[in-house]
């Protein structure tokens, strides 16, 4: 019998309906009613460190988060994290930085409708999720929504009302639950050789910006003195528009001279980034100490940035950090100058 920690942070999963419109209010243990069958194969304890409509979570809670998977560690089999689905992708992906070489499983969950209702996905969600944190197989930090198993730094809210609300970008899923079975896509266990580490640092003075055509690069010099990296999605493959009274390449220099991160991603969703292919992004990777995102998903470019901003700001050491893959969540080769680690730390 496996003994399973699920941590309740609200969210849909435990929402009830208000004059004001849906809103967390179902207690942990209320939750576990709504689910039948659990006790043939696990035991539940519940902690609720808050309970938030996810659009209210952000980088304190991840961390809280993290500390309390490491401090029920030892005791537990398995964690099972209830949460709403808005921001569930980038949770999911900063916890799996926060813990990474887990043998153990963290399930991150949730639920397009309420556990109370009559129809719902809600409860198969929690039951899937505690069968994959009973699992052997199963380690690490993953989104397990709509059946699929779905590594942390790998999903992306595609859909706002849809059972189906998740993907994994640019990866296949980890494995696939049907009718209460449990098919690995990816087993990978073996691979995990160093011992679990938790980190307790993330720099949240991250910008994400949109680029919109005719969009005049003055914005990063009004930017500037508030944030230490930003991270650029850019059309298509990658590159920076020309037009302006302030061209982006200045404002660029400014950054990347006072060593500050400027990354750049796509607003593309698959296939990733790759700033070779044309002029407007060689030109400007070649004269400027930039970095990008290749394969990964925003979600987790996004976290990934504050992560390693908040173990160094050392250029070297923060590309190094970067380019090292965790938890799956960069394939494609950097290109040269840029340097890829892999199972070492900081």
């Amino acid at each position: 019998m496996k003994r399973i920690l699920l941590i309740a942070t609200g969210g849909t999963i435990a929402s009830g309906y208000t004059e004001t419109g849906l809103t967390p209010k179902i207690a942990a243990e209320d939750m576990l009613g709504f689910v039948e069958g659990y006790q043939d194969f696990c035991s539940v304890d519940v902690l609720q460190p808050f309970s938030l409509d996810s659009t209210n979570i952000y980088g304190q809670h991840w961390l809280q988060l993290a500390e309390l998977v490491e401090e029920n560690y030892d005791t537990y089999d398995g964690f099972v994290i209830c949460h709403g689905t808005d921001t569930m992708a980038f949770t999911a992906a900063a916890l799996s930085y926060l813990i990474q070489n887990s043998l153990k499983p963290v399930v991150i969950t949730g639920s397009q409708k309420p556990i109370n209702l009559p129809i719902t996905d809600a409860r198969t969600n929690l039951m899937d999720s505690l069968k994959f944190a009973s699992e052997p197989k199963a380690h690490g930090v993953n989104i397990v929504f709509g059946g699929k198993v779905i590594a942390g730094t790998r999903a992306k809210k595609e859909r706002s009302k849809s059972y189906n609300a998740f993907s994994s970008i640019n990866y296949p899923s980890v494995a696939v639950i049907r009718d209460g079975r449990i098919v690995f896509y990816i087993d990978d266990k073996d691979r995990v050789t160093e011992p679990v580490r938790f980190y307790h640092e993330m720099n949240e003075r991250i910008l994400l910006l949109k680029l919109v055509p005719g969009m005049d690069g003055a914005i990063l010099n009004r930017l500037f003195p508030y944030y230490d990296g930003v991270i650029i999605e850019a059309f298509g493959v990658g590159g920076f528009p020309e037009y302006g009274k302030n061209p982006f390449f200045a404002e660029i220099r400014r950054w990347t001279d006072a060593g500050k991160v400027v990354m750049m991603a796509t607003q593309v969703t698959h296939e990733g980034s790759d700033m070779e292919v044309y002029q407007v992004g060689k030109v400007i990777k070649e004269n400027f100490n930039l970095m990008e995102a290749y394969d990964m998903t925003l979600e987790a470019t996004v976290t990934k940035t504050m992560w390693a901003l908040g173990q160094t700001k050392d250029p070297v050491q923060f590309r190094s950090l970067f380019y090292r893959t965790v938890n799956h969540d960069i394939l494609l080769t950097p290109q040269e100058g840029d340097v890829v680690l892999t199972n070492q730390g900081i």
